[in-house]
């Protein structure tokens, strides 16, 4: 739902040349998951960030002898709450689901900052126990990896989640992701239903699990 924020990636990209638009950028961050999740090696914390911005400065235009130099200036400068642009027609498709009445909830690997990010920028919200509504869709439970202490894949975080929303770990919950790595791995290692988003068909090794492009799908898949 969540995406690197333009304001902070453009001004960069347009001193080398590159002006993507907005669907550039969100394509751009789907082919870079989609390269590391090829990786053989899972990607290290500390080298993560700025490998994957290398594969999304060449999606978005920037001349191949350039991108290492700027992906290591990016790796820098832009880090601390940098994922905070909603993602094009995720609201919308997120009322949707929220719409079919369904318990739901929230797992990221983030860095403490997921719950705050998503209920400034009007996504959705755990409400509180007095109940009162804020703009975005309610959630029964938003888990950060770093405030949990486990991330995706490791089941266990998938676990917690279950947990809190009284829901059996088994194929009747769906978990929807980009990532091939950590969520479908890791959705399927909890027991669960994978929904790979992958709305460009980046997906490595498309068999043996479900593909949705837009939340919108999820809620047909569900209705239907």
């Amino acid at each position: 739902m969540l995406f690197p924020e333009p304001g902070r990636i453009l001004p960069l990209l347009r001193a080398v040349g590159a002006d993507p638009d907005l669907a550039t950028l969100e394509r751009a961050h789907y082919l870079a998951m989609a390269v590391q999740d090829a990786a053989v090696v899972s990607p290290a914390r500390d080298t993560w960030w700025r490998d994957y911005m290398h594969t999304y400065l060449t999606a978005c235009g920037v001349p191949e002898e350039q991108c290492a130099a700027l992906a290591t200036e990016i790796d820098a400068t832009v880090r601390a709450h940098s994922w905070a642009h909603v993602g094009l027609g995720a609201r919308e498709g997120l009322a949707e689901v929220a719409a079919l009445g369904l318990p739901m909830g929230v797992v990221s690997n983030s860095d403490g900052s997921v719950e705050a990010d998503l209920g400034r920028l009007g996504v959705c919200y755990v409400p509180d126990v007095a109940g009162g509504t804020r703009p975005g869709v309610p959630m029964r439970v938003i888990l950060d990896s770093a405030v949990v202490g486990v991330a995706k894949p490791d089941p266990a975080i998938f676990r917690i989640a279950l947990d809190a929303l009284g829901v059996p770990a088994d194929g009747s919950v769906l978990h929807v992701g980009d990532s091939l790595r950590y969520d479908v791995a890791g959705a399927q290692a909890a027991g669960l239903r994978p929904l790979h988003m992958d709305p460009y068909g980046f997906c490595r090794a498309p068999d043996g699990h479900d593909h949705v492009r837009s939340l919108a799908d999820v809620a047909a898949l569900v209705a239907a």
